[in-house]
C-alpha cells in the first residue's frame, strides 16, 4: 500500500506513514455552511480533545514564544501533545510538534485547509531535545477538505521513525510508541480526531 499523493503533503521518503479519513456528505444547499462549521473546528485546537472523547490525546496551542493561546493558528506556532503513554522527561511528559506551515487550496468547487506540523523542542527549553517520539523529519498533516457535497477531515503521517535522541527511558517510550504509530494504533488516535472534527 503506497501512501496518498495530495497536494502540500511532504513526499514520503522512508519511515512509517499512515493515511487517516473520514468522510461525511450533505445536500448541496448546507455544505457551505458545514464547512464552515469544519473550519472553525480545524482552527480551535485547544478543543479538538473535546471532539474526539476521553479516549483521545489532548492537545494545547501555544504561540511562537512559547505562551498559551486561543486564537486562530499561525506558522511557527506549537501544539503540546498530551498522549494516553507514559511521559517524556524531555517535556514534563508532553510531545511537541511546531506548525511549520497552513495552506488553502480552491478550485472549481473543490477547497481545502491545511496545517503541517513537526516533531520540535519545547518552546520554553529552546536548548533541549526535540520532545516527540519521531525525529524531526517526520510531519503530521491535518486536512479539510470541500468537494461537491462531500465533506473529508484527513490526517496524513510522513516519514516516520522513532526518535533516539533522548536519554534512555525516553528512548525505550519512543520506541514503543513509534513502533506501535507504525503499526496502526497512533492510526487510532488520528481517527478519533477526524471522526470528531466532523461530528457536529
Amino acid at each position: 500500500m503506497k501512501p496518498k499523493q495530495i497536494p502540500g503533503v511532504p513526499a514520503q521518503k522512508s519511515g512509517g506513514f499512515h493515511d487517516t479519513e473520514s468522510k461525511k456528505q450533505y445536500k448541496a444547499t448546507e455544505i457551505n455552511a458545514k464547512f464552515e462549521i469544519l473550519k472553525k473546528r480545524l482552527f480551535s485546537i485547544n478543543e479538538w480533545k473535546d471532539y474526539c472523547g476521553k479516549a483521545s490525546s489532548e492537545f494545547k496551542h501555544f504561540s511562537e514564544s512559547g505562551q498559551p493561546v486561543n486564537r486562530t493558528p499561525q506558522r511557527g506556532d506549537f501544539i503540546r501533545i498530551g498522549i494516553p503513554s507514559p511521559g517524556t522527561k524531555e517535556a514534563n511528559g508532553y510531545d511537541w510538534v511546531e506548525i511549520t506551515n497552513i495552506a488553502h487550496r480552491q478550485i472549481d468547487n473543490y477547497e481545502s485547509y491545511l496545517i503541517t506540523c513537526k516533531p520540535s523542542k519545547d518552546p520554553n527549553q529552546p536548548k533541549g531535545r526535540i520532545a516527540h517520539f519521531y525525529r524531526i523529519s517526520a510531519t503530521s498533516n491535518i486536512m479539510i477538505a470541500k468537494e461537491g457535497d462531500l465533506l473529508k477531515a484527513g490526517v496524513y503521517g510522513r516519514n516516520e521513525k522513532p526518535n533516539f535522541n533522548a536519554g534512555l527511558l525516553d528512548k525505550i517510550r519512543n520506541f514503543m510508541i513509534a513502533i506501535g504509530g507504525m503499526i496502526g494504533i497512533a492510526k487510532i488516535q488520528w481517527k478519533l480526531l477526524t471522526d470528531g472534527l466532523l461530528d457536529f
